[in-house]
């Protein structure tokens, strides 16, 4: 069983098809995303299209609930997030906002080594940041606690996988739309469970940076994105999380 893992695809349409053409060629039988289809990028409708023509497993990010749900307007910030939001409101499409409305803040899915658990930012909260760099003992715990074997959640931007002993694996397959962690391309994770146990690998696959960085600055989104697109990290003075 090979299992697809991407997250944080923020509405850029060519990392979205990079991502999925590399897991197709590793013959993924199922891909989850793990939430904020939308923000920052300027392609959200494409994207959505995107996703639900390959039927995705997703799971609703902070910044999709944002655009699904009035009420989920947190504290406002005067950073690129919040513009990108706002910009996001006015293009999306209605039946789009629907299906975003639909999503699961969590997934579970049966593997052969066990559960697998899903999700953006917590199990009941995307906004939430799970700290999977943690003692093994409380990741252990964590995973006893999920009641799971593998543990997927996103929100970084940056991708980080580890082993704990016989507990399990915890999983942040990074950002397809805007990794940050200093190369620029679309992150993903593959799992593979057979006979021989669990193995986990990440991997980055390139795109037309510059037509997305000319997309993002055509539509008067913030030239900090555009920035961070092509060198894979925020200029120093964006201090803003994503």
């Amino acid at each position: 069983m090979i299992i697809g893992i991407i997250s944080d695809v923020h509405a850029n349409v060519l990392a979205l098809e990079a991502a999925l053409a590399a897991l197709r060629r590793a013959r993924a039988h199922t891909v989850v995303c793990l939430g904020d289809l939308v923000g920052y990028g300027p392609a959200p409708n494409e994207t959505l299209d995107l996703l639900r023509a390959n039927q995705v497993q997703c799971t609703l990010g902070e910044a999709d609930e944002r655009i699904a749900f009035g009420f989920a307007r947190r504290t406002t910030r005067e950073g690129v997030a919040d513009q990108t939001i706002e910009w996001a409101r006015t293009v999306i499409e209605p039946h789009h906002v629907d299906w975003l409305r639909q999503l699961p803040v969590q997934r579970r899915l049966e593997t052969p080594a066990g559960r697998l658990r899903a999700f953006h930012g917590s199990a009941t909260d995307p906004a939430d940041r799970l700290n999977l760099q943690q003692d093994p003992m409380t990741l252990t715990r964590m995973l006893q606690e999920h009641r799971c074997t593998l543990l997927a959640c996103g929100g970084s931007h940056v991708p980080y996988f580890r082993k704990i002993a016989d507990a399990g694996w915890v999983i942040n397959p990074g950002s397809v739309g805007l990794s940050l962690n200093g190369e620029p391309g679309a992150d993903f994770a593959i799992v593979t469970v057979n006979d021989e146990g669990v193995s986990v690998h990440m991997d980055k696959v390139e795109y037309d940076f510059a037509a997305v960085a000319f997309d993002i600055v055509a539509w008067g989104l913030p030239k900090v994105i555009a920035e961070a697109v092509q060198r894979g990290r925020m200029p120093e003075s964006e201090t803003e999380r994503p």
